[in-house]
């Protein structure tokens, strides 16, 4: 392994972490300093928020200054930003945790692109064993974010979690300390500065294909964040089980989304795009009959393990499938409104978790997944007969 790439896997490492302790505790942390227990979700779904605002700023700030610099700033915004947070914590203010999650998530725009600099970091044929070595390092990134948030939460008596934001503003400082030793690559420099060139945005939009990748990854994300940011509350607040069962199932939920990324590749080349997005909407579907049944810790995590194997087999599925949508002049153009529209229904999801969680039950919730499912079917099955013809 090179050095850029070992470097990008430890940032992943302490990086993600803020992605991790924001579900684990945003909405619980939330649900405590509002009256308001619809908004109980905001904070989590503004770090969503965060992160579709700045993701095409993030790819256009490092195309300018470089990734080297532009890592190094977001991780020192995001540490400051976490302090932020356990300051608000501290205070009891509702409206500045929300604005700190938010910067949160804008930070976490600039890692994902994590992932398009482990890509650059080796020659192309190695790119899909470099990303799949960097997500493996999110799951070591969820079980050590949530294992010392949990036991650093009553650091400061008096103030459960402010220890839990000022862990999370240390680890997000250290990739800051690994990117000086970060050497940019200038080939991966990008102009926007250039003549675009290529089709119509609309032209490309309104491809079967691109509709069939962009409603699998966007209504995917949106499915895992609707019910993983639900989870917290439901079991914890809700159901009343411990803080550490509850974090055991969101750790295990991670290691599902990540994990099978070793094989999906290849199973993509073997089956084909669309047959692998009908397993991870099948994978779905258990999710949803799990919650038919009885709400136990058992059933919470072999619920959650599915709804991350099924997100994994959509979101990479739909992401690669976009990649055969474009050309190389349109592929900036493209990604970015790609990422736009996923993380833009991502964070409705979000938001919308807390409110009908306090209205309806997790039964309902996961019913309510249904009709989106549904969609990537149809789009799927649309885009496969067209393709025929």
């Amino acid at each position: 392994m090179n050095k850029n790439l070992w470097l990008l896997t430890l940032s992943q490492v302490f990086g993600f972490t803020a992605a991790t302790i924001t579900v684990f505790l945003s909405g619980i942390i939330g649900s405590q300093i509002t009256s308001i227990k619809s908004l109980s979700t905001l904070p989590t779904a503004l770090s969503v928020v965060g992160t579709a605002i700045c993701t095409i700023f993030a790819a256009k700030i490092m195309s300018k200054i470089g990734r080297r610099l532009g890592f190094i700033f977001a991780a020192l915004g995001s540490s400051a930003s976490s302090l932020l947070a356990a300051f608000a914590i501290y205070q009891q203010n509702f409206i500045l945790f929300c604005i700190s999650c938010l910067i949160i998530g804008m930070g976490l725009a600039f890692i994902h692109q994590y992932r398009f600099a482990a890509a650059e970091s080796v020659e192309k044929e190695k790119a899909p064993k470099a990303i799949s070595t960097l997500m493996l390092a999110g799951i070591v990134s969820s079980f050590l974010g949530i294992t010392l948030a949990n036991y650093t939460k009553n650091l400061i008596p008096d103030h459960v979690y402010v220890g839990s934001y000022l862990l999370l503003a240390a680890f997000t400082f250290m990739p800051a300390i690994f990117f000086i030793f970060y050497k940019n690559n200038e080939k991966t420099k990008i102009d926007f500065n250039n003549k675009y060139n290529g089709r119509r945005i609309f032209e490309i939009i309104f491809q079967p294909r691109f509709l069939q990748a962009v409603t699998a990854a966007a209504f995917s994300y949106a499915i895992m964040s609707f019910l993983m940011t639900a989870t917290p509350l439901s079991m914890h607040v809700m159901e009343k089980m411990s803080l550490e069962n509850t974090g055991l199932v969101l750790q295990f939920h991670v290691v599902a989304m990540f994990l099978p990324s070793l094989i999906t590749g290849h199973l993509i080349k073997k089956f084909g795009h669309s047959n692998i997005m009908y397993i991870g909407v099948l994978f779905f579907v258990v999710t949803i009959i799990l919650s038919l049944f009885e709400q136990t810790f058992v059933n919470y995590m072999v619920a959650l393990i599915f709804l991350g194997f099924g997100w994994n087999f959509l979101f990479i599925s739909g992401t690669s499938l976009v990649v055969l949508t474009y050309k190389e002049e349109e592929k900036f153009r493209v990604q970015g409104i790609n990422d736009l529209i996923v993380f833009s229904i991502m964070a409705l999801a979000s938001l919308s978790a807390g409110i009908l969680l306090s209205l309806t039950s997790w039964t309902t919730m996961n019913l309510i997944c249904i009709p989106f499912l549904v969609l990537i079917v149809y789009s799927t099955f649309r885009a496969d007969i067209l393709s025929k013809k």
